[in-house]
């Protein structure tokens, strides 16, 4: 029997990096550069802008040479005698506070439910999604449609269309933010239930079963287990949570224009810049005020982000 001499294994080459040529540093350059040039273009240099041009007075008719200098006019208008601004802040806050009760918890239950792989669990997937999909424009006329005093939805199922007993949902400036408040949380609500479904898919099943084999619930489990999982996609639904509420605009701008109960510091920005009486300073003071407000919230979740990034 003749015999067979293994022959001993080839050393590895060692690895070479490959040089970039002119081609791929071309490629790397576009896909680098366009973007950024996008986003100095459509994004900083006009935040930058304006923050510039809220310390001046500009009616934006007569070029720049009637800009005047205000200095901190503006803002002393603003926080002391413009009477817009408390309301606008107040709902503003009120918008970002119902948010983070219902939308956010009720997104997260749908997202646990529909992750246990029910029968149909694309079909209600997409139906909850819908909403998202519409424009925000679409749902304000939407909301005309449910709160109108005599034709609407809500009053002709209630029995309050009628002129003795109408309910006047949006001219009431005490019901109608939130009327408003209630078609935007049924949008809200399938955004976040997405964002949620997509972190329970990256948690590992073994987790969950190995929690249930020592004697945890389904609480237990969730608590202890999945919860803690969720933490970098909490923090994306906190950020995207406070943009949209921040954001608001489309809805409350198509039944009034933001007016007689439903200032927000959006409308405010556009009817003091693109309004009756163009005052670009004074509309620019408020997105300024805006910009910073989102600041706050945003960079905590960048540097936690990026700070994750560097220890990983």
């Amino acid at each position: 029997m003749a015999s067979t001499t293994l022959s001993p294994p080839r050393p590895k080459a060692p690895n070479r990096l490959r040089r970039y040529t002119v081609r791929d540093r071309a490629a790397l350059g576009l896909m680098a550069g366009v973007p950024l040039l996008l986003s100095l273009a459509f994004v900083w240099l006009p935040a930058l802008a304006t923050v510039a041009l809220s310390f001046f007075n500009w009616t934006g008719i007569g070029g720049f040479s009637d800009m005047k200098p205000a200095g901190l006019e503006n803002y002393r208008i603003i926080f002391t005698i413009y009477p817009e601004f408390p309301p606008a802040i107040e709902h503003n806050l009120l918008w970002l506070a119902v948010f983070f009760v219902i939308p956010a918890p009720f997104g997260l239950f749908l997202a646990f439910q529909l992750n246990k792989r029910l029968r149909g669990s694309s079909i209600y997937q997409s139906i909850l999604f819908l909403p998202v999909v519409l424009s925000l424009a679409l749902v304000g006329f939407m909301t005309e449609l449910v709160f109108s005093p005599t034709e609407g939805l809500v009053n002709n199922l209630t029995g309050h269309a009628g002129q003795n007993n109408l309910i006047d949902w949006l001219g009431d400036p005490r019901l109608n933010i939130w009327a408003v408040l209630i078609m935007a949380c049924w949008r809200q609500t399938g955004y976040v239930m997405i964002l949620f479904l997509a972190g329970l898919k990256s948690v590992d099943p073994s987790l969950q079963e190995a929690a249930s084999l020592d004697g945890a619930n389904e609480w237990q489990s969730f608590r202890h287990v999945v919860w803690p999982a969720l933490r970098s996609i909490n923090i994306v639904v906190v950020v995207i949570t406070v943009i949209e509420s921040l954001r608001a605009f489309d809805i409350v701008y198509i039944i009034n224009q933001g007016t007689n109960g439903l200032q927000l510091l959006s409308t405010l920005i556009t009817a003091n810049i693109i309004g009756e009486t163009s005052r670009i300073g004074f509309g620019s003071a408020l997105a300024t005020i805006l910009l910073v407000i989102s600041l706050a919230f945003v960079l905590p979740y960048v540097y936690i982000t990026f700070r994750k990034d560097t220890r990983s």
